[in-house]
């Protein structure tokens, strides 16, 4: 079984079953997942857009639906239990399925560790009786679990593989019918419903100021898998800011763009690897942030800016981030050429702090040494797990 809640971990299941298919081909995986999980051949009970949400409040306006999906994984478990549990992030979730499965005596691999380094440490003890292995993907969290006594794999960050642009801007903006010789800027409104609500407006609306700026701007879009076109089509259209619209070749996309607006999230790190600047922006529901706000103990929430270690990009944050000051930042990397250099030379430095690389492929072979599914393949016991 495999649960994967959201868009970015839709993208990392999807690379992860397709590794351990290679090593064997008769493995069978159900779960919850999106299209790409699908398309890679798992059994998708629950589709992971309609649990898609992120805050207190988000989550109670979507318990319905959330605790009916837990409930038809918490039967398989304890009903037909599967050799392993795989769990892809969505801790609040994830770790409650991760109790069930336990009681079940289904041994849990979780990859892609909650981000209980930057608040609620202390549910690395909990995580500590419920995981028989954690696999990371960020250097710095395998001493945190280390420490905790916690088994524990730095496998290295999946985007390092799914980042291979071969394009430079020009030929990547004609790919897209967009002029490379007009300012081109990315919208990334979130793979959340619950994004798209509370930011795409804002987006839009800064969109619109900059258009007065720049008369002939250009406007990109990647839809996430989690999201249908009706999501954001609508508001679009009234905008009339004539926004291209696409769903695939997301890193083509990003070379084709001199900035992009982006909510917070993995998207982050994919906009840092393709090197394009960008102002990072995010809003909750007052009382979701103000919780955050006494719980988080690290100082940025950009995922780029968490790994480089410092405020490479600009960071908008609840009434920060608005119109103005989103399409000034904006306004400052298309027209500051030194200012667009220094940012992406911060940028190119991202890529050495995450690994070499192979982060499915080490995941797939660590996944069929715990389950003990190895009797067909030519599976090794991977020495990151020594």
């Amino acid at each position: 079984m495999i649960v994967a809640g959201e868009a970015s971990g839709d993208i990392y299941g999807a690379d992860l079953v397709r590794e351990a298919l290679k090593l064997d081909p008769d493995l069978h995986f159900s779960g919850i997942g999106g299209v790409r999980m699908r398309e890679a051949g798992v059994e998708t009970l629950v589709d992971s857009g309609d649990i898609a949400v992120v805050g207190l409040v988000e989550v109670i306006k979507h318990f319905d639906v959330i605790s009916a999906a837990f409930r038809k994984l918490k039967q398989i478990l304890l009903n037909t239990p599967p050799d392993l549990l795989i769990l892809i992030d969505y801790p609040g979730f994830n770790l409650r399925l991760a109790k069930v499965a336990k009681k079940a005596g289904v041994k849990v691999l979780f990859y892609i560790s909650p981000q209980i380094w930057a608040w609620r440490q202390g549910r690395v003890k909990k995580i500590a009786l419920l995981v028989d292995h954690m696999a990371v993907i960020l250097p710095f969290e395998a001493p945190f679990y280390q420490k905790a006594g916690v088994p524990v794999s730095f496998v290295g960050h999946p985007m390092l593989d799914l980042v291979n642009v071969v394009l430079d801007r020009s030929a990547a903006a004609s790919s897209f019918n967009l002029d490379p010789s007009r300012h081109i800027v990315g919208l990334f409104p979130g793979s959340r419903r619950n994004e798209i609500e509370r930011l795409l407006p804002v987006i839009i609306a800064a969109g619109c100021t900059l258009k007065k700026q720049f008369p002939d701007i250009q406007f990109i879009l990647p839809l996430a898998s989690t999201l249908q076109g009706d999501d954001i089509v609508a508001q679009l259209a009234a905008a009339d800011l004539g926004v291209t619209i696409t769903r695939d070749r997301i890193h083509d996309m990003i070379r084709a763009c001199d900035a992009v607006i982006s909510v917070s999230g993995t998207v982050t790190l994919e906009i840092a690897l393709v090197g394009t600047p960008m102002v990072i922006i995010y809003r909750l529901s007052p009382l979701t942030y103000q919780l955050a706000k006494r719980l988080v103990k690290i100082n940025n929430i950009g995922l780029c800016n968490i790994v480089a270690g410092e405020t490479v990009v600009r960071e908008l944050i609840q009434d920060e981030a608005n119109p103005e000051a989103i399409a000034a930042e904006i306004g400052m990397l298309l027209t500051d050429h030194s200012y667009h250099s220094a940012i992406v030379a911060k940028l190119g430095e991202v890529r050495s702090k995450l690994g070499r690389g192979g982060a499915s492929a080490k995941v797939a072979r660590l996944a069929l040494t715990l389950c003990d599914c190895n009797s067909n393949s030519t599976v090794d016991e991977p020495e990151l797990c020594r």
